[in-house]
Formats: C-alpha cells, sequence, structure tokens
C-alpha cells in the first residue's frame, strides 16, 4: 500500500519521519509503467495486467521515489513483504535469474523489516495492508510494535497484514486464510471511535468494482446550509421470502 502527497499524514511505527499524505492507494501489484505514470488502475485492472517478472523493477522504483521524496511517500508493509511468502510467489526466483544470486533479495527482504506497519492520513484515514487486531485496539499500541523482524506466524504484527473485514459476521474470529482474523462492523467502529478515525483505507482482498464503501443501501443526507455533519438513512436488507424481481410488465389479473 501507497500513502501518498498532502500535509498530515502519520506513520505508525518508531524510528521513522513524519509522513505527510491526503491520497491512499491500494496494492500496486507490479505495475511498473502505469505507476510511472501516475495512472488511476482498478483493482481489478492491477491483477489483470500485472507482469511478475517486474515486481523487483517496481520495489525499487518506491524504495527511488521514497528516496527523492521522503515526507510525501510513506510505503505501507505487506504481508507479501516477508522471507517466507517471497520464495514461494516468485519474488526470489526472479532476483536470481536478474542478478544471478540472493544478494539482491536479501537486501530487499532487510529492507521490508523498516517499511511502516501503517500510517494515519490527515489524523482521520487509517491506513494499512490487511486489518484490525483484537491486542491493538488503540494507534499507540500500534506504535509500540517492533517491526524490524519477520513477519510472525501469529501475534498484532501478523493480524494487521492478514486480517480481513467481513459484513455479516459480529465480533472476532480466524480466518480461513491460516492466519489473522475476521472482523465484524463492531470492531471497526470500535477502532474508529476509539482513535478518531473515520475510515479504514486497506488493500489485501481483490475488488471487482475497484473499490467497496460497505452499506450500499444507504443515502447520505447534507443539510441546505452545510452547518451539521451529515447523516445517513440506512435501509435493511429485506427478507429473503420478500426477495425476487418484479415482472417488467406484470400479467393482467384475468390471464392469472
Amino acid at each position: 500500500m501507497l500513502a501518498v502527497r498532502g500535509d498530515g499524514a502519520t506513520p505508525l511505527t518508531h524510528r521513522n519521519r513524519d509522513v505527510i499524505g491526503q491520497v491512499g492507494s491500494n496494492d500496486i501489484d507490479n505495475q511498473i509503467e502505469r505507476l510511472m505514470r501516475c495512472e488511476v488502475l482498478l483493482e481489478h485492472e492491477v491483477k489483470t495486467l500485472c507482469v511478475k517478472a517486474r515486481e523487483i523493477l517496481t520495489f525499487i522504483l518506491l524504495i527511488a521515489l521514497k528516496c527523492r521524496y521522503p515526507d510525501r511517500i510513506m510505503l505501507i508493509r505487506g504481508n507479501h513483504e516477508s522471507r517466507q511468502i517471497t520464495q514461494v510467489y516468485g519474488f526470489y526466483d526472479e532476483c536470481l535469474r536478474k542478478y544471478g544470486n540472493a544478494t539482491v533479495w536479501k537486501h530487499c527482504v532487510d529492507l521490508f523489516d523498516y517499511l511502516a506497519l501503517a500510517a494515519v492520513i490527515d489524523g482521520k484515514v487509517f491506513c494499512v495492508h490487511g486489518g484490525l487486531s483484537p491486542t491493538c485496539p488503540t494507534i499507540d499500541e500500534i506504535r509500540c510494535i517492533n517491526r524490524q523482524q519477520e513477519v510472525p506466524h501469529e501475534g498484532s504484527m501478523c493480524d494487521l497484514m492478514w486480517s480481513d473485514p467481513e459484513d455479516t459476521m459480529k465480533g472476532w474470529t480466524f480466518s480461513p486464510r491460516g492466519a489473522g482474523y475476521l472482523f465484524g462492523p463492531e470492531p471497526a467502529e470500535l477502532f474508529c471511535d476509539t482513535n478518531g478515525i473515520d475510515q479504514i483505507c486497506r488493500a489485501h482482498q481483490l475488488v471487482m468494482e475497484g473499490f467497496k464503501c460497505g452499506n450500499v443501501a444507504a443515502i447520505m443526507q447534507f443539510t441546505e446550509d452545510n452547518t451539521t455533519e451529515p447523516s445517513f438513512i440506512t435501509f435493511d436488507a429485506a427478507p429473503q421470502e420478500d426477495r425476487g424481481y418484479a415482472q417488467r410488465h406484470p400479467l393482467p389479473d384475468y390471464f392469472l
């Protein structure tokens, strides 16, 4: 994940400079040419157009941009930024093909240990690769995590990179991925209320439309003079027995 540009983002890791930002992007997945042109990609385009042989070039480009604009770009660590995962999904093999040995790979994975675990944009948008952790209910506790290590198989650091939201459940449950948790709306709302956060911006899952904003059966209301905060009217799902499509041209009664 990349949090970039603006005047209010803060990295949630120790020993890192304050980073400013307004724009959050999801998984970049090797789109090096379009990344260089700063084009907006839907996530299904990213998955379709990704070129697996250019992972190392994309990472080097991002590091170069971070070095060039240290106060404008924050790189957030994901679950694939680990020694174990890179040896399974091709990054290690690509380094061997391109450079003839594992030296570049080792430098890259050592650098992974210094990437931020999360960031906050303008004090209101919490950015993380995966999701929340039941053992880290506050941002201050996330700041205390020692990031300079390989991604563990359990614990708060693991949860931030592996957890996923689940709209239809309550509370927490173990993730079917084998790491992290699934969490429902209540833990998400509690985290936002506790930390004064308005939104959680994350990656880690494919959304065919390119974005997802929770309950789509809702209407936002504004006052005419815009002097108060917007309110929401949320429509609950119809009972299962009442669902179905109405006929476009209902038959007259005498044909029934």
